[in-house]
């Protein structure tokens, strides 16, 4: 007999996975009792127990399957399993205990209950059980260790392990844009795939912005989501959602002409599958170029949608100073021969010295000839000390009617 045979112990290791059951239906294949197989498919449909009885050719509705084997195990879901130790002797088994663990391939995890580990005595066919759960953080390979203990026949302690080895997959697919806006604004673009095996029902999709953001969800309207009361994915299938950041007032001071990548904040997934399973993930830290600035920076804060032909209108800009020196600007009003919009007022203006990382505001009139969609270009800010300009050709758009 080879020394190193196992063991047969006193007790035995039952470990089964608690998760829920799946809908099913019947495959329904049938044909008139005339045809070539008789009634062949019509017996194999009355014999088959999800059928329903005297309608077996209906699918009349679903019913419960138990898991028929371990199933697939996504990030961010509660692994959920039952652990027992059967006493199989016909004597009583003195100090019985589990200690179970999780093994990932950055870390050990201890998941046995305190009244696990505690040695007890097992009289003939009792059991101890232990339920565990666990969310899972890691992708890759886990390894569920089982170690069971107890006091053999021959007052020594005995003890033996199981292994239990599955693969923890990735559940979503996101994928970010970002839009930089001149006014320091960003627009982020969250792009969401379901490669699970089945539907799921999101619950929420939120972005926890960092410090330097304030965060506007643009996925409602009036309040309502623009997805439906339920926000459900099938497999394989995507959805966008868009968000708003504002960068705070302190941090909307800070101006620098190269930045460098700014902490936009983590999207936070929360998500139902199957019968109400839950998952939930969170990204890692989302980052975006900040936008290069020139040394002066002219934007729109104010104007109207929409204008009518032949009647002047007047519009809000905002120039901000982004260079680390005082500014003498002037302001000049072009209109090109292409442009639809002629301006009014007085060109050649001087809007006064401009400090270091400060804001002046200005008010501009324009008059607009042609109908259609137009853009305000033309406006010129010209810096005295250094004999340089700056033009602005596509500010924004006003649709003319």
């Amino acid at each position: 007999m080879d020394p190193k045979e196992a063991v047969e112990h006193l007790v035995a290791l039952k470990v089964m996975r608690l998760t829920k059951p799946a809908l099913i239906s019947p495959n329904i294949v049938t044909c008139d009792s005339k045809d070539l197989p008789g009634n062949i498919l019509n017996n194999y449909l009355k014999d088959d127990a999800t059928a329903v009885s005297q309608m077996e050719t209906l699918a009349a509705g679903q019913f419960l399957l138990l898991p028929q084997s371990f199933g697939n195990i996504y990030l961010g879901e509660t692994f959920s399993c039952y652990v027992c130790v059967h006493n199989e002797t016909n004597q009583p088994v003195q100090s019985v205990s589990i200690i179970t663990s999780l093994q990932t391939n950055s870390q050990r995890i201890e998941l046995t209950a305190q009244e696990g580990t505690t040695p007890t005595m097992l009289d003939v066919d009792e059991t101890l059980s232990d339920v565990i759960h666990h969310e899972v953080k890691d992708l890759g390979t886990h390894i569920l260790v089982c170690e069971v203990s107890y006091m053999s026949n021959y007052n020594t302690l005995a003890s033996f392990r199981k292994f239990f080895k599955f693969e923890v997959m990735k559940p979503l697919d996101v994928k970010t844009k970002f839009y930089n806006a001149e006014s320091g604004d960003i627009y982020l673009e969250a792009q969401v795939h379901n490669i699970t095996s089945g539907p799921i029902i999101f619950e929420q999709v939120s972005l926890e912005s960092s410090q330097q953001f304030t965060v506007s969800s643009l996925n409602e309207v009036n309040g309502e989501s623009v997805f439906g009361e339920v926000t459900l994915l099938q497999p394989q299938e995507s959805c966008q959602f868009l968000y708003w950041l504002k960068p705070k007032e302190n941090m909307a001071k800070e101006v620098k002409p190269h930045g460098p990548m700014r902490n936009i904040g983590k999207l936070d997934i929360v998500w139902r599958s199957n019968l109400g399973e839950k998952g939930r993930l969170q990204t890692s830290q989302l980052e975006a170029m900040a936008l290069d600035h020139d040394d002066l920076r002219l934007t729109v804060e104010q104007i109207p949608s929409k204008v009518c032909a032949d009647e002047a209108f007047t519009f809000k800009c905002k120039v901000v100073n982004a260079s680390e020196r005082t500014l003498d600007l002037i302001l000049k009003l072009r209109s090109p021969q292409d442009s639809s919009l002629l301006w009014c007022g007085i060109s050649n203006r001087k809007l006064g010295p401009l400090e270091p990382g400060k804001t002046t505001f200005i008010n501009l009139t324009a008059l607009p000839i042609n109908t259609g969609l137009q853009k305000v270009t033309g406006v010129s800010l010209v810096d005295l000390f250094l004999k340089r300009t700056y033009d602005y050709d596509h500010l924004a758009s006003v649709y003319v009617y």
